[in-house]
């Protein structure tokens, strides 16, 4: 009888289907460059029938993929969600791996084992299915795993990825009910009979391309996707082909679930990219970088063609946003003189050990770094019965003279009171588990040549420019506006939520935008 009277609750105007869309490294200068170029359905019909905001600020240090989707979803910073970054240095594996990695759980289509046990807070995805007793449907979609998972939060019915070492659909056996669309189109219509027959090609001719210099418009582009290429997988899910998968997923979903049409709110949570192609001939990523937007509007107005003729546009909510970062690990030609130089973790641990041997005595005081966190031998620390603070100080007063380092932080620095603009931004990114026990700031233009770090072996440059990163909300309720004043991003998940008339997630406390008529 209570599931009975559930189902037959009048929602009143609450939408029947939501759908949340979370795009990698979308810019808003790249839809306003490509306006001309867009069809009616997609972008277009985003800033024509709803809520846009050109400029979401994430005021988080070297955000990417995972850090910048858990908070739009969770309405809070690393500091609190847990999430500060897709690669986190694990002290007892000596090695970098997935924040979400967790052995308990197993991988359905993969050998990789994820969960969402990492992410300390609920989810808007989370609050909705709580709010409908679990009878509201909650499913992701995305070609990358770990944005997958934090889109579909903790009570998710499934969320499903693409496996980089098999192409496969894949997700974990953390959600408990998984449909079978995705057993069978990995049997069916499996990515790895496919994509040798695919290529990626300019969707409209060079000449069209705005703001491209005239040599890359004799050039065309294209990239195939061959069995001979180990990484063949790992390539296209940053093409734009991917989206198009994606979208094609997206509509099995609606139609074989019926979402939307159950009585329920559903929710259907989808990842795209607009990354910057990094598999590019010549490093110059321009033309594909367009190519890649042509092709998301398309394929925006694909879903929403159909989600109106399958539940109804007056029926659904949809919000679409960015991870609010871009990085393009293009390197300046040195015939143009930009300032530069090379930082190698590797010599700064073994000179900074001797360092600390000269004054302490013998050890290997330095037990590792990642991504600008050095870590300090803590057992050896406490067995010399020495200050692990001093320690912190010693390393950072060391680490700070060294060419390229501008700044560097000790662990209680970060967490304790920071009084900087800068160390505030890095405290609210921090999560303690995590921290190393000095973390640096390196020069931009500078190169971290990472070495030696398993799969993490790479030369990552160093740029600290901010760029417009926008967000749309459309709803039968959301009044049609532009909205040119920055928002912080956390309001992000309290204004959806607002709009769903749920509960904001547990640790939200920003007030929500207020966008009806």
């Amino acid at each position: 009888m209570v599931a009975l009277s559930a189902l037959s609750q009048n929602n009143g105007d609450r939408p029947r289907l939501v759908v949340g869309i979370v795009i990698d490294q979308l810019r808003s200068d790249y839809i306003d460059l490509l306006q001309a170029h867009f069809g009616e359905d997609g972008f277009k019909r985003l800033m024509r029938d709803g809520a846009f905001l050109e400029n979401v600020e994430f005021d988080v240090p070297d955000l990417d993929i995972a850090s910048g989707t858990a908070l739009l979803m969770s309405g809070t910073y690393p500091r609190v969600n847990g999430i500060p970054c897709s690669y986190v240095y694990d002290r007892k594996l000596d090695r970098p791996r997935y924040i979400l990695t967790d052995p308990t759980a197993m991988g359905d289509f993969t050998n990789d084992a994820y969960s969402p046990v990492s992410y300390c807070v609920s989810t808007i995805s989370d609050e909705l299915r709580i709010n409908s007793s679990g009878m509201g449907y909650v499913h992701s979609i995305a070609a990358d795993a770990q944005q997958a998972i934090l889109l579909a939060g903790h009570a998710a019915n499934s969320a499903f990825w693409i496996d980089d070492a098999t192409g496969n659909w894949a997700s974990t056996t953390f959600y408990k009910n998984a449909p079978q669309i995705l057993t069978g189109r990995n049997y069916r219509l499996p990515l790895a009979s496919r994509l040798d027959t695919m290529s990626w090609v300019p969707s409209m001719p060079l000449d069209d391309y705005p703001d491209i210099l005239s040599f890359k418009k004799y050039y065309p582009f294209r990239y195939i996707y061959s069995r001979s290429d180990r990484d063949r997988y790992t390539k296209f899910k940053k093409s734009a082909l991917a989206n198009t998968e994606v979208t094609t997923v997206a509509i099995e979903y609606l139609n074989t679930l019926k979402l939307g049409n159950r009585g329920q709110t559903d929710m259907l949570c989808i990842g795209y990219t607009a990354a910057p192609y990094m598999y590019t001939n010549d490093g110059d990523n321009r033309v594909e970088n367009q190519d890649i937007y042509l092709r998301l509007d398309r394929e925006l107005g694909r879903l929403f063609n159909e989600i109106d003729r399958s539940v109804g546009l007056a029926n659904t909510m949809i919000f679409v946003t960015s991870t609010g970062y871009y990085y393009d690990n293009t390197r300046p030609e040195e015939r143009f003189n930009v300032p530069t130089g090379e930082f190698y973790p590797n010599r700064a641990i073994s000179l900074l050990n001797m360092y600390l041997m000269a004054i302490y005595g013998n050890g290997q005081w330095v037990d590792g770094y990642f991504n600008r966190h050095f870590f300090l031998n803590h057992e050896l620390i406490k067995e010399k019965q020495l200050s692990l603070s001093e320690l912190r100080s010693k390393s950072s007063e060391f680490l700070r003279q060294m060419s390229g380092v501008t700044a560097a932080y000790t662990f209680e620095e970060i967490l304790n009171n920071p009084a900087s603009a800068e160390a505030r931004a890095l405290h609210a990114s921090t999560v303690p588990a995590y921290c190393g026990d000095v973390v640096i700031e390196v020069s931009p233009g500078w190169l971290i040549m990472d070495r030696g770090n398993d799969n993490f072996d790479e030369a990552r440059l160093i740029r600290t420019n901010a760029v417009n990163t926008p967000a749309f909300f459309m709803a039968p309720s959301v009044k049609p506006q532009k909205i040119s004043t920055p928002v912080d991003a956390a309001v992000l998940a309290p204004t959806i939520s607002s709009i769903l008339r749920i509960r904001s997630p547990n640790a939200a406390q920003a007030m929500p935008l207020s966008l009806g008529y």
